[in-house]
């Protein structure tokens, strides 16, 4: 079993950074990728970006590509979410997940555990 806790999230103004951090239990963080995802109010879920089992690889959303970044630190089980240049349309629910694959993809049906999600404020 993996448990994956989020932290970070709070509200920012439009243009400020936020960290989001995912800790994970289990033994086998290290051969998953990591992926985040988030959901506005009254909005499907959406992906956000993902990470390869070793960093190597990584893959962004167009709508944060360039102001996002995803890394990890698997001597620390845990994978983070840099923010930077927020904007209002970035508020929502941010969710973590672990892969059973040891590659990244935007299909959330690769990933079998899930987090509680951190809300992400945005104000204008």
């Amino acid at each position: 079993q993996v448990q994956l806790v989020e932290s970070g999230g709070g509200l920012v103004q439009a243009g400020g950074s936020l960290r989001l951090s995912c800790t994970t239990s289990g033994r086998t963080f290290s051969s998953r990728a990591m992926g985040w995802f988030r959901r506005a109010p009254g909005k499907e879920r959406e992906f956000v970006s993902t990470i390869s089992w070793s960093g190597g690889s990584t893959y962004y959303a167009d709508s944060v590509k360039g102001r996002f970044t995803i890394s990890r630190d698997n001597t620390k089980n845990t994978v983070y979410l840099q923010m930077n240049s927020l904007k209002a349309g970035d508020t929502a629910v941010y969710y973590c997940a672990a892969a059973w694959s040891p590659s990244g993809s935007s299909d959330p049906l690769i990933y079998d555990y899930w987090g509680q999600g951190t809300q992400v404020s945005v104000s204008s």
